[in-house]
């Protein structure tokens, strides 16, 4: 009799189970599936592989900058048509290492470290659209795919690359400490291909951390239409900024900057090194919590 009753279980559950793949097709063919989630591909109904999380994303990391000076008409030459130079100093560019440390809301990725730190080098110029100066991103090099993920939703050009810049500790012989004296080095490579070193030796604290990279971003959202021939979906001028700020003491010295063509990239023939400005450290904290669209061409095709 106990066999019997465990045959007549076994049988309704897998009936049941049956019936609920059934009503699920059914669900599935009548277009009453439950909606596929997460912000960037790849969507699925938790959610949980998307590349990127729901904004905002918060930052706490560390800045080393080099600024200098190229000629005015290798800015313009990466500059769209309709996007004009700055009015003031157009030639002058920032070269920036940053060591990351991001998340999104809650702060789970900061118990799996692997998907909260990454690193990046990318060289910012200022330029002016409808009158106002901003800074933009011109290239860009990271090391892992939801910064790359992010960056493009952004507007930033971001690549994968293999970036290293000096960390500074509190405790041992092996780390600078935040005095003068201290020297730091940042190194860019990306397939194989040495791109940029620098050095940077601090002299003093310093108000700021340069002037380049001092103003809101101004990007370029772009994607070509699926259809050959009929120009870009998605053609979007978009601006946008960090909020909350939480910066640490700027210090300033002088710089060293090396820059490097490969034939993927045209880094040092794109915005050759004139005159060294200076080098910059800083501690900074902020977050991404969305931006602003100022123009849109996009043609849904």
């Amino acid at each position: 009799m106990a066999h019997l009753e465990s045959h007549v279980k076994s049988f309704a559950c897998k009936s049941s189970d049956r019936l609920h793949a059934n009503n699920m097709g059914n669900r599935i063919h009548s277009g009453r599936m439950t909606s596929l989630q997460g912000f960037l591909p790849p969507l699925t109904p938790r959610g949980t592989s998307a590349l990127v999380p729901n904004p905002p994303w918060f930052y706490s990391g560390t800045l080393l900058t080099v600024e200098y000076r190229t000629a005015v008409e290798n800015v313009r030459a990466i500059l769209p048509p309709d996007i004009d130079l700055a009015p003031e100093d157009p030639g002058a560019v920032a070269f920036i290492w940053a060591d990351w440390q991001s998340c999104s809301t809650g702060g789970l990725e900061l118990l799996d470290p692997i998907r909260s730190q990454y690193l990046e080098a990318f060289v910012v110029v200022r330029c002016s659209y409808q009158g106002q100066t901003y800074s933009r991103c011109v290239a860009i090099w990271v090391t892992k795919d939801f910064a790359i993920g992010r960056g493009w939703f952004q507007g930033y050009p971001k690549k994968l690359g293999s970036v290293h810049v000096t960390r500074l500790f509190n405790r041992g012989k092996a780390t600078p400490r935040l005095e003068a004296g201290a020297q730091l080095g940042g190194t860019l490579a990306a397939y194989d291909h040495r791109l940029a070193s620098a050095v940077v030796t601090l002299r003093e604290p310093s108000e700021s951390n340069g002037f380049v990279n001092g103003h809101k971003m101004l990007h370029n959202r772009s994607m070509p239409s699926i259809s050959a021939g009929q120009g870009l979906s998605l053609d979007q001028i978009v601006t946008m900024g960090g909020t909350d700020l939480d910066l640490g003491q700027s210090w300033r010295g002088d710089a060293e900057l090396v820059l490097g063509d490969s034939p993927w990239d045209e880094l040092g023939s794109l915005l050759p090194v004139g005159e060294i400005l200076g080098g910059y450290y800083r501690e900074v904290g902020t977050t991404f919590a969305g931006g602003d669209l100022l123009t849109d061409r996009s043609r849904p095709i």
